[in-house]
């Protein structure tokens, strides 16, 4: 059982990819990150020698993940605590993570950050469905500062470039995009090491929508109906990937908790 300010792997497993998880902080040293450099899926590195961003923290709330959740852990949670902000500490750090097999991103496959320390992705303009899903997972699952670069399909690749982005979901040859029968959410699904069978079902969804295929679940229509709905309703790029976000959160709270319930009416009332 958890000590006082901390929580466990498995509480901390259902806040994971939630609109409601705190913000995730790895302090683990060099060393030890070095001997699994992969991160508990939304969080975020900081040196915990580095005060500034100790200092300057104004997040609702924070669970710090070291390599055993020890010193380093109740050391930085307690300063930010002092801080005014509620800060705990994940028992047994990122080792009892890793321990039970639960998803994590290997750095490997993390693009490189900019200047404030996030990634910057770039793809075509007016997203429907693959440029709305692929943001989500990025946003709740990998890195959850990204920043999303909406422009002319021509000029996706020369922005990339000049803007040191990530491109994806472009007909070109590029690690994220689609593969042989799968959409490019599939591709990032397996290479960010999600694969969760929550996280697969919704990945069917997402491709059957996307590739014309209501045969591969029943929701597929309705994932599809509701995407083209929102790219009617928002002229706006940005404005319809904020409003995507909370379709993609509800989908996959229904993927994770809600498959076997129904509803009906009436209700069976005597």
């Amino acid at each position: 059982m958890p000590a006082f300010l901390e929580i466990n792997t498995e509480r901390l497993n259902r806040l994971v990819g939630t609109p409601g998880c705190p913000a995730l902080v790895d302090v683990r040293t060099d060393e030890d990150f070095a001997l699994d450099p992969r991160f508990i899926p939304g969080s975020v590195r900081r040196d915990y020698r580095e005060p500034d961003w100790i200092g300057s923290f104004t997040g609702a709330g924070a669970i710090i993940i070291c390599q055993r959740g020890r010193k380093l852990s109740h050391g930085v949670a307690a300063l930010l605590r002092h801080r005014g902000v509620p800060a705990e500490v994940l028992e047994g750090g990122f080792e009892a993570w890793a321990a039970q097999s639960l998803p994590a991103v290997p750095a490997a496959r993390m693009p490189s950050r900019d200047t404030r320390g996030r990634t910057v992705w770039v793809t075509r303009a007016r997203p429907k469905i693959d440029r709305i899903a692929c943001p989500w997972l990025i946003r709740r699952f990998v890195d959850p500062n990204a920043v999303f670069l909406f422009v002319a399909p021509s000029e996706v690749m020369a922005v990339a470039e000049r803007f040191h982005a990530e491109p994806f979901d472009i007909d070109a040859d590029i690690a994220w995009s689609h593969q042989g029968e799968l959409c490019t959410f599939d591709v990032m699904v397996e290479a960010f090491g999600l694969a969760t069978a929550p996280m697969k079902r919704l990945a069917t969804i997402v491709r059957g929508a996307d590739t014309a295929r209501p045969d591969l679940a029943p929701e597929v229509s309705g994932l599809l109906a509701m995407s083209l709905g929102l790219s009617r309703m928002h002229s706006d790029d940005l404005a319809q990937l904020d409003a995507g976000m909370v379709l993609y959160d509800a989908l996959y709270r229904w993927c994770r908790d809600a498959t076997d319930e129904n509803h009906n009416w009436p209700t069976n009332r005597k």
